[in-house]
């Protein structure tokens, strides 16, 4: 070790702690952003503590990637520096909770699936289902702004977040909104702070809107065929009085690699889209009847899903991401986020440039919310795991751009990120976020060159 990281090592630990500092190989390296391994590790115990560690960081002009889990670390760019990890894993702590008044306030490393279990034991949720929910930690999901499917009746974090505490790179704790579901004092503040993957400021405390639990939930599966019928179904549902909490278009590719969720009839798959409704007996009869009129316009077959492998399948969908980096090695996600018009356009261009390049893209839609995520599979019968050139993801976000909308490298090798640029051109928001990054984090203390624009 040199003197240098000893002397940080020292610093920090005189904050935290000496059992909560590490500069051991093997733990720095479990850390690592895209080949760059942290000098040392943190695990603070409090806002006060990280405030403390950010101070010291900006006296010493170190750089500092705060996580929790680990599970959204490889999203975003490559850093441009990276000295210290910041793991909140141990921040979490329940602050507030009122059942009656529909608020929990949490520290940012509880875990997802923890805080659904405490809620559940009062009938309450916190409707999302993010990417990699059963290891996520509420930090990691802000940060990221990760939503899965029920952002169609829901909404996203940014809906969901009453109010959050925050440290800003140079160590000052800031609060934005209120505990209250009336207080929206600071709204567009915390907006901008959800979704910038810890390049603005460290979230320590999140308070959130809660929501009673779905009474029963059914799901069905509709055999779609073509991306004109899957458009003319979604404009036909939108359009109906039935609100789905869920409704996604799943490729014939995607089907594949989520292991036909089910199927199993040794029938070629097809494109189909999954609804899941929520409701008393009465509201799933008028789903399974309007639904099943709906389908029968379009010649689509329609199945009841078993609540058992319902309740598997959307969990596989939800993450849908993960599931492809690690279960089926797909080497790169990209994620479009397009008007709700340009959703099946945009799946079946992007299978014809794919196909053009001698691979395939496995392609999830979020009905009615205009996300779209694509993995580039192997062509044919090749079992290799294939990336992608940067022209055709270039090709790809032309393509979302000129449908009125953005595409982003949602995972890939490091050598491509090099390569590209993983957020494409900034948006209307990024002077203000720019202006923040400057006010809030002057040396660049936090996650450096990792999000858009370079921040």
């Amino acid at each position: 070790m040199s003197q240098a990281i000893a002397d940080i090592r020292t610093d920090l630990a005189g904050i935290v702690g000496e059992a909560r500092a590490s500069t051991e190989p093997a733990v720095c390296a479990a850390f690592a952003v895209d080949g760059v391994t942290p000098h040392c590790v943190i695990h603070p115990g409090s806002a006060e503590e990280v405030a403390e560690v950010l101070k010291s960081a900006a006296t010493h002009e170190l750089a500092l990637i705060p996580c929790g889990n680990r599970t959204k670390l490889g999203l975003g760019a490559a850093p441009s520096r990276y000295d210290v990890a910041l793991c909140l894993e141990q921040m979490k702590r329940v602050v507030y909770y009122e059942p009656d008044d529909l608020v929990m306030s949490v520290e940012p490393g509880l875990e997802f699936c923890e805080l659904q279990r405490l809620l559940g034991e009062h009938r309450l949720w916190v409707p999302l289902d993010p990417v990699a929910g059963d290891r996520a930690t509420i930090g990691g999901i802000l940060a990221a702004n990760s939503a899965g499917p029920l952002r169609l009746r829901y909404g996203g974090p940014r809906d969901m977040v009453l109010g959050m505490r925050i440290v800003t790179g140079d160590g000052k704790i800031v609060k934005t909104g209120g505990r209250v579901v009336k207080n929206v004092a600071g709204y567009d503040l915390g907006k901008l702070l959800i979704g910038s993957h810890g390049t603005l400021g460290v979230i320590v405390e999140a308070a959130f809107k809660l929501y009673p639990q779905v009474r029963q939930r059914a799901t069905w599966a509709i055999e779609i065929g073509t991306p004109a019928a899957a458009r003319e179904f979604r404009r036909k549902l939108l359009g109906s009085p039935l609100r789905p909490l869920r409704a996604v278009l799943l490729s014939a590719a995607a089907r594949s690699l989520l292991g036909g969720t089910a199927g199993g009839d040794g029938a070629p798959l097809a494109p189909t889209v999954w609804i899941e409704a929520g409701g008393s007996e009465r509201v799933m009869a008028r789903y399974e009847a309007e639904l099943g009129r709906l389908a029968a316009a379009l010649n689509a077959p329609i199945r009841p899903i078993p609540s058992e492998v319902a309740a598997e399948a959307w969990a596989r969908i939800a993450d849908f991401a993960n599931g492809l980096t690690r279960e089926s090695q797909v080497p790169v996600v990209l994620k479009a986020a397009l008007p709700i018009a340009g959703v099946e356009e945009f799946v079946e261009r992007a299978e014809k440039e794919a196909r053009a390049e001698g691979c395939e893209v496995a392609g999830l839609a979020q009905l009615g919310v205009g996300v779209v995520e694509l993995g580039v599979i192997p062509a044919g019968a090749s079992l290799e795991p294939q990336v992608p050139s940067s022209s055709l993801i270039e090709r790809l976000r032309n393509i979302a751009a000129a449908l009125g909308g953005s595409l982003i490298v949602g995972r890939c090798p490091t050598d491509l990120k090099s390569k590209l640029d993983v957020w494409g051109p900034p948006g209307d928001e990024f002077e203000v976020m720019r202006k923040l990054k400057a006010a809030w984090d002057p040396k660049g203390t936090l996650a450096p060159g990792r999000f858009l624009g370079g921040l």
